[in-house]
């Protein structure tokens, strides 16, 4: 398991109230454990836009407060300017932990079930010795990887030629991703066959838990992965890839960026598939629309 070190406390700055009130906007005044001003929120705007490309709205503020609220308590910074000044002249992994901090991670089992049906057809169309090569980039804590994969073992069969490479920007949610371990309620969406095919059942102390078979581990490979980067370690194209509900963090430049890259690692005529209020209809000379937000690689 990967422990970020804690960092040492820095030293504190002594200030008269008056003045300490008036440069950071009076912690006590909001009924804040630290105090947090606009240009506060401004600056972690920029840092999280350059370093995941993510822009974070003016009614993210009591978000951004409360998330980053632990990684002062953490570090023993006093105050988010003495923390973002002293992130800013770092380059450790505080910065994975500013990132994971402000990475919303929502998902479950066969979310949007309408694009594992499509994709089951879509498996089952080719030959059934096709090597397929897939990626999910918003692997967030596994459900959605492993809900693809066994989408493709009951479409293709136990011998499947089949690989999936599943990444985040989150470092913490990898690490339960690659687990595969969930309390046995988060599996509402599975039904019982799959239930008893692809898990295994905790008992005593882990009476009420689940563990993904290693048959489905096997099939995913997991990976640290930042969108806005041009350093992605893949070297073969892909001939499907789910890109589900991340665009809605990106601005329209962002986004269009990332669909180029996007475009470069996939094959001709492969399958991309985005979240529900998601829509690329302006990028047409990279991709087509063929159904339900799922979209062909031109």
């Amino acid at each position: 398991m990967l422990i970020t070190p804690r960092m040492p406390r820095p030293m504190a700055t002594a200030r008269g109230g008056a003045t300490a009130a008036s440069e950071t906007g009076g912690a006590d005044a909001q009924g804040r454990e630290f105090a947090w001003t606009q240009a506060d929120f401004a600056r972690v705007q920029s840092l999280i836009y350059q370093r995941a490309g993510i822009s974070l709205h003016d009614g993210k503020h009591a978000m951004v407060y409360s998330r980053l609220s632990r990684r002062l308590r953490e570090t023993g910074h006093q105050s988010f300017r003495d923390y973002l000044g002293w992130l800013e002249s770092h380059d450790g992994p505080e910065w994975q932990e500013f990132v994971n901090a402000l990475t919303t991670n929502l998902t479950s089992f066969f979310r949007e079930q309408h694009h594992f049906d499509i994709l089951a057809e879509h498996l089952k169309s080719k030959p059934a010795s096709t090597a397929w090569r897939v990626w999910c980039n918003a692997a967030s804590t596994g459900e959605e990887p492993y809900s693809i994969v066994m989408t493709a073992m009951d479409a293709l069969g136990g011998h499947a030629n089949f690989k999936l490479w599943a990444s985040d920007i989150d470092s913490k949610v990898l690490m339960t991703a690659a687990r595969g371990v969930y309390r046995l309620d988060s599996l509402k969406g599975i039904d019982s066959g799959r239930l008893q095919r692809f898990f295994m059942r905790g008992k005593g102390s882990n009476e009420g838990m689940v563990r993904v078979k290693p048959e489905l581990q096997r099939m995913i490979e997991f990976l640290s992965v930042n969108l806005i980067r041009d350093d992605w370690p893949f070297r073969e194209p892909f001939d499907i890839v789910f890109c589900r509900n991340v665009m809605i963090y990106f601005d329209a430049a962002t986004q269009r960026s990332v669909l180029e890259r996007i475009h470069r690692v996939m094959k001709p005529g492969g399958l991309l598939f985005v979240g529900h209020s998601e829509n690329f209809n302006e990028s047409r000379d990279l991709f087509v629309l063929r159904g339900k937000t799922v979209y062909e690689r031109r």
